[in-house]
């Protein structure tokens, strides 16, 4: 079956086009007609295809469901902006977009995204988006873009020196050496064999193979490869920016739990999730994504109760200001060097923790 031209409402070459584009230099495929099939990213075919039911109105469906089964947060931050994206014009470029996860996703029904115009500007454009599900918001987007301006002011930070992903395992390659492990602990092989059984439209090398499935705890901090699964190519670099948005929520918050790995999860959840773009880039194409956690917290006293009551909780309402939060924050680097997008996301997470060891 031949892939389709378009997808998401975003101008896609047709399968023989050639493709260059910044930073593309890291595929066997860069700069040379898509390969022969259908081999195009699913991320484009089906899962970023959203479906127009009326003005600034579009129905998007779901293709990988966590184990959760709760709908995947990048898909729908991802399907947003291409709501958003598909109601500006395309001289501008994403820039920006702030997300609220106000709701668990339904992966037993469709999402409809409405978009608001909220502003027309020179430069900026402003679109409001609300994934909506069984008449409630599931989440709030607000996407910006802009015409693309020249400025002198520039700098970045540098990008973490690491082994290229051609010397790199791929997760489900770790996954296969590690599961011929005679001495593998059998909770452990039935965790890693459902991983291998997920269908992520996502392919992931680590950095560090040790660090990722161990079970010790470790600094909050993870390096990975990452680019989508099949060919994409030049095309919008909207749509590219989607497809990134789709990506960076995959393992993202799980970046606050690498120092607690003693604590089994019991839930774990996103609220926020914030993209900012900076440079062009090609999804289809490794990229490397730095994750750190900063911080993450618990209950602890308000600003009332510091002095005598600290470090004690006394019961204050307002004392309760970690909340159980993480926060973590991603950097997208092109293989070039370039940062080309900046994550932020905060996320709810609940462990069991261990009974309090008796003092007496």
């Amino acid at each position: 079956m031949a892939a389709p031209a378009s997808a998401g409402g975003f101008r896609v070459p047709a399968a023989g086009a050639r493709a260059e584009s910044p930073g593309s230099g890291d595929r066997p495929d860069a700069g040379q007609p898509a390969p022969a099939g259908d081999l195009r990213s699913v991320l484009v075919t089906s899962v970023l295809s959203l479906e127009p039911l009326d003005l600034d109105l579009f129905r998007g469906r779901h293709y990988w469901v966590p184990a959760t089964r709760r709908l995947f947060g990048g898909q729908i931050v991802g399907q947003a902006l291409v709501a958003a994206a598909k109601a500006v014009g395309e001289d501008v470029h994403a820039h920006s977009l702030h997300c609220y996860f106000v709701r668990a996703g339904d992966p037993t029904v469709p999402v409809l995204y409405q978009v608001e115009r909220t502003r027309t500007g020179k430069s900026f454009s402003v679109r409001s988006v609300k994934a909506i599900q069984h008449g409630k918001p599931i989440l709030i987007c607000q996407a910006s873009f802009q015409q693309t301006q020249e400025s002198p002011v520039q700098h970045q930070f540098t990008m973490p020196t690491v082994p290229p992903p051609e010397e790199l395992l791929s997760q489900e390659e770790l996954i296969q050496k590690y599961l011929q492990d005679p001495n593998l602990v059998e909770k452990y092989r039935l965790g890693l064999n459902k991983i291998l059984a997920q269908e992520v439209p996502v392919e992931i090398k680590p950095v560090s193979p040790s660090k990722t499935f161990c079970q010790l705890s470790q600094e909050p901090k993870q390096l990975l490869w990452v680019r989508a699964r099949g060919y994409i190519g030049e095309c919008d670099m909207k749509l590219h920016c989607c497809v990134a948005a789709y990506i960076s929520d995959y393992a993202f918050l799980g970046t606050a739990l690498l120092p607690h790995r003693q604590h089994p999860v019991k839930f774990m959840v996103s609220l926020d999730h914030s993209m900012w773009f900076h440079a062009p880039f090609r999804a289809d194409h490794w990229m490397l994504y730095e994750c750190e956690s900063p911080w993450a917290g618990k209950s602890s006293p308000c600003c009332r109760c510091w002095g005598a009551a600290w470090p004690q909780d006394n019961g204050c309402s307002l004392s309760r200001a970690g909340g159980c939060r993480g926060l973590v924050h991603g950097r997208l680097w092109r293989r070039d060097g370039v940062l080309a997008v900046t994550c932020a996301q905060e996320g709810v997470i609940r462990v069991t923790q261990s009974p309090a060891e008796s003092k007496l």
